[in-house]
C-alpha cells in the first residue's frame, strides 16, 4: 500500500473512530480490553488513556519498563500538540526527531506510532489512547483494534495492511 493510502486510512481512523463520551468507565473498558489482549497474546506493552487534564487508565504488562512509560509520555505530547495520531506523524514526516526550529524538543516529543487522538462530538480531540512496547505500526494497530471493538466497528475496515 502506498504511503498516501496509509495516510488517508489513518485520517479516516481518526475521524470515524469517535467516542460518544470519554470518562473513567469508558477508559477502563477500553484499557482493560487492551490489557486482556496483551496478556492473552503475550504482548509486552503499556497502555495509557487520558483526557488532557488527567490520566484515566494505565496498565503495564510483563516485559515492559520505565522506558515504555517515557515513550508514552512523549507520544501523548505529540498527539496533543499536532492533533493527530503519532503514527500519522511517522507517515507524513518520517521518524527523524523534530527539527530544533519546531520547538518540539525530542526530550518531550517523539515521532513514533502508538498515540491515538480521542475525539468526542462537539468537543473535538480531548485526550489520547497511547500504546508502547511493540513496533510503532503495531502499537497504532492495537489502539485502532481496541477502538473498533469498543465502537462495534469491523477491525478489517480500519486495519492498516501488514508491512
Amino acid at each position: 500500500m502506498p504511503i498516501d493510502d496509509d495516510i488517508a486510512l489513518v485520517k479516516r481512523q481518526e475521524t470515524e473512530l469517535v467516542l460518544t463520551a470519554l470518562d473513567e468507565a469508558v477508559a477502563f473498558e477500553i484499557g482493560a480490553s487492551i490489557r486482556a489482549r496483551a496478556l492473552k497474546d503475550d504482548l509486552s506493552l503499556v497502555v495509557d488513556i487520558r483526557t488532557w487534564d488527567r490520566q484515566l487508565f494505565f496498565s503495564a504488562t510483563p516485559g515492559t519498563s520505565a522506558d515504555n512509560a517515557e515513550w508514552v509520555r512523549r507520544k501523548i505530547n505529540s498527539v496533543r500538540r499536532f492533533q493527530r495520531s503519532s503514527y500519522r506523524l511517522v507517515l507524513e514526516r518520517g521518524e527523524a526527531p523534530f527539527p530544533p526550529q519546531s520547538g518540539a524538543d525530542p526530550a518531550d516529543y517523539v515521532i513514533a506510532g502508538g498515540g491515538f487522538p480521542l475525539r468526542v462530538p462537539g468537543a473535538g480531540i480531548i485526550g489520547s489512547l497511547t500504546i508502547s512496547g511493540l513496533p510503532g505500526r503495531k502499537d497504532h494497530g492495537v489502539a485502532v483494534d481496541a477502538l473498533c471493538d469498543y465502537l462495534g466497528r469491523n477491525r478489517a475496515d480500519f486495519a492498516l495492511p501488514e508491512t
